[in-house]
């Protein structure tokens, strides 16, 4: 569906500075306190999707947004109101029951493409749709969600091995093309072994959800509204990035919701905006007090543009932390922010039960509060914090290292 184009006032270029632009995203990701009581389900509509890769991100994305502790968020995803799904780019997010069906659509393309690969091996399509029968029989069978080891033991001959050159393309055996065309369906979905989103150990039980009624277009137009909602505002190439459309199918997403091109001060490149969202920035006072956060380097704020650059004050482009910041594509560790300014780095010690923190300067009385309160959740709720699956203390002691040497040099 087209909307209608409409005369929007623009802000002009000169107001739109860096400082005004972050506290501006910082606001859209509820990251000021306007989330504070929601359910998950509200936060994952309003502040977006939060990315899982078998690391904490989503239960900070929560707690720092809305205060919401871990068996809060476990009994979400138990009782199916959140659940973790390959959506946008075939990657996985935590999302809510709402955006269930129309999302899993997104993740289609990727979850066939896993056919492609086999197919080239010599597997007929014919093969994996009668897999994903037996797959989906001997889980109604079961009863119980089963993990990939013991569906390849019970399907026995029914999984075929492809050899060397499968291994070579990411593809062992025939199993995984077809649970991940099972789970882009919504036939089946991917369980939690432990009932926790901070690991990447999943068994899988039958689901049957419903499949989502709109078209391909209204998919992708859905995304492009929710997207440029959740971040205020995005360049062209950030959407892409995001959503993996083409060229032409975002275009076409954008015309269909009316995104009005604003454009920013010195010389950055344009903003695509909701219409509605054009006035309430025009509008948009920065909040003049501290508002201090720790997040995970996936959070939302960072992760939906990919533009941790654009966080750092000018000052703080070129710090040095085993390499410079502004020159790498993502953060090398979780921020502390302030109103949208990244103002130091920070990574948890389990060995210590403390945050290894690095701030650019001074900290004042309300980071290390903050610090102090994150330190004291991780400890109660999570024990550790992973950034993804393969995290381990042992992996990102260097990390922890190096943020200490740069606190105590001043760096």
């Amino acid at each position: 569906m087209k909307t209608e184009p409409s005369t929007v006032q623009l802000p002009s270029a000169e107001s739109l500075t860096p400082e005004r632009l972050r506290a501006w995203s910082w606001h859209r990701q509820g990251l000021d306190g306007s989330l504070a009581g929601c359910g998950a389900e509200e936060v994952f509509a309003r502040a977006g999707w939060a990315r899982s890769i078998g690391g904490a991100n989503p239960y900070l994305t929560l707690f720092a947004r809305a205060g919401i502790r871990r068996a809060q968020v476990d009994a979400d995803v138990l009782a199916h109101r959140i659940l973790e799904l390959p959506t946008a780019r075939g990657c996985t997010y935590v999302l809510g029951a709402d955006d269930f069906a129309w999302a899993l659509r997104l993740g289609r393309d990727a979850a066939e493409s896993g056919f492609r690969v086999v197919g080239r091996l010599g597997v007929e399509r014919g093969e994996i749709a009668l897999l994903e029968e037996q797959v989906l029989h001997t889980l109604t069978e079961a009863g119980v969600p089963l993990e990939p080891r013991q569906l390849k033991d019970e399907l026995g001959d029914s999984v075929r091995s492809l050899g060397e050159d499968g291994r070579k393309k990411g593809a062992a055996t025939t199993l995984p093309t077809a649970l991940g065309i099972l789970q882009a369906d919504g036939r089946i979905r991917r369980v939690p072994a432990n009932g926790r989103l901070d690991q990447q150990r999943y068994a899988y039980e039958p689901w049957g959800l419903p499949a989502a009624t709109l078209s391909d277009e209204e998919v992708r137009e859905e995304l492009i509204r929710r997207y440029l909602g959740w971040t205020g505002g995005a360049t062209f190439k950030q959407s892409q990035w995001f959503s993996g459309f083409t060229v032409a199918q975002s275009k076409d997403a954008f015309a269909a919701v009316g995104a009005v091109e604003v454009p920013t001060g010195a010389g950055g490149d344009p903003l695509w905006m909701l219409p509605d969202d054009v006035g309430l920035l025009a509008d948009f006072e920065e909040p003049a007090e501290e508002q201090i956060q720790l997040l995970a380097g996936s959070d939302s704020l960072v992760l939906l543009r990919r533009n941790a650059a654009e966080l750092l004050a000018a000052e703080d482009q070129y710090r040095q932390v085993l390499g410079s910041l502004a020159l790498q594509a993502d953060l090398p560790d979780h921020p502390i922010l302030d109103r949208g300014r990244i103002i130091g780095l920070w990574q948890y010690d389990p060995a210590r039960e403390q945050v290894a923190a690095w701030m650019f300067t001074p900290p004042t009385l309300a980071v290390t509060q903050r610090i102090a309160e994150v330190e004291a959740w991780i400890k109660a709720d999570l024990g550790d914090f992973r950034a993804y699956s393969l995290d381990s203390p042992a992996s990102r002691q260097q990390r922890i290292d190096a943020l200490r040497a740069s606190s105590v040099a001043g760096a």
